[in-house]
């Protein structure tokens, strides 16, 4: 299944349906007097948060989302049945903007939550509806309100517990294949991973989520490979692993960087706690290893973690301290002791 993280799409409600111009015509009944019944209301646009979806994609081939118009009214004062319900249907973490991609009318963070986006018109009166003591037999009738339209965006933010950041290249989706049955693209060279990806890790008989983002570059924040949409997606993770390249020339330049960007952006990304991880050590000397983690502990002024996807090293203690970590964003109080980051 492709990944679709963003769509426009256009909406309409339904019309209220027209009043009715109706008289009584039966035996021995001469001044029957009107009797046309009340237009239906139009169809609601909304939006639901369903279980099952993971993506956008349904919605490249389907922008246009319309619910139906009122029925009008009829004779004998039956008014007419309001217009369906347009559902549209949308995964856990995504977000409702208005057609500027500014401001957000909608925030979907559960299953089961729904909102309408727009309102059907309500339908038209019948001439029934005007009768008075003065005028007895109207002719008047309403015709119905029109529905509401407009384009909106979705923007899908994904929800994970943690969240893979780095340079392009870092080594983060070797790292989310090696942790979890999530499968990306590896292979060496930058922008290898074009799309966020998932995986669910299995750490002392619990479980929590990663998020793998492509790999961020210098202007991210400003949109520099489609860099703002990528950051959306660790916007709700409790914690950021941040992986360097151990093989990098400078890898306090290489943590810098990211830093800058998840600055820059804001969201809450520079509160979040975050591990910093010094990757791709099985292709280091042991005295690259010391200095490199050296550079590294002082330009974050934390702990780093000594990794490596491919040869597990250091792989089991690092997501014990995440899912401890997890567990103390999350308020919770089963992790009674942190477990401390050694190199």
């Amino acid at each position: 299944m492709k990944f679709l993280d963003e769509a426009k799409v256009f909406i309409k409600s339904g019309h209220g349906g027209d009043g009715c111009v109706a008289f009584r015509r039966e035996k021995n009944i001469p001044f029957g007097g009107p009797n046309g019944g009340n237009g239906g209301r139009g169809g609601d646009v909304v939006v639901e948060c369903v279980d099952g979806l993971n993506t956008l994609i349904d919605f490249r081939y389907q922008q246009h989302f319309k619910a139906k118009r009122g029925i009008h009214g009829m004779g004998s004062q039956r008014d007419g049945p309001k217009g369906a319900t347009m559902i549209i249907k949308v995964p856990v973490g995504t977000q409702i903007l208005d057609e500027e991609n500014e401001n957000i009318i909608a925030d979907f963070t559960e299953v089961g939550q729904s909102q309408v986006v727009a309102r059907g018109g309500d339908g038209g009166f019948g001439n029934a509806h005007f009768k008075t003591s003065t005028n007895q037999a109207p002719r008047r009738f309403d015709p119905g309100w029109p529905g509401e339209e407009m384009w909106m965006w979705l923007r899908l933010k994904l929800i994970a517990d943690a969240g893979l950041v780095g340079l392009p290249n870092a080594g983060k989706s070797t790292f989310l294949a090696a942790v979890s049955r999530a499968k990306p693209k590896i292979a060496d060279y930058p922008f290898t991973t074009l799309h966020p990806n998932l995986g669910v890790v299995g750490v002392d008989e619990e479980e929590f989520v990663i998020a793998d983002i492509p790999g961020l570059i210098e202007g991210a924040h400003d949109g520099a490979g489609l860099g703002t949409r990528f950051l959306g997606h660790v916007e709700r993770c409790g914690v950021l692993l941040h992986l360097v390249d151990g093989t990098a020339e400078d890898v306090a330049k290489s943590y810098s960087v990211i830093r800058g960007e998840l600055e820059s952006y804001g969201g809450g990304l520079m509160d979040k706690t975050e591990v910093v991880a010094l990757n791709k050590c099985d292709a280091l000397t042991n005295e690259d290893i010391a200095i490199k983690l050296a550079i590294l502990r002082k330009s974050s002024c934390a702990e780093v973690v000594k990794l490596s996807g491919i040869a597990g090293l250091g792989v089991e203690k690092m997501l014990r301290s995440m899912n401890a970590v997890i567990h103390d964003e999350r308020g919770d109080n089963e992790v009674e002791e942190r477990t401390v980051f050694e190199p």
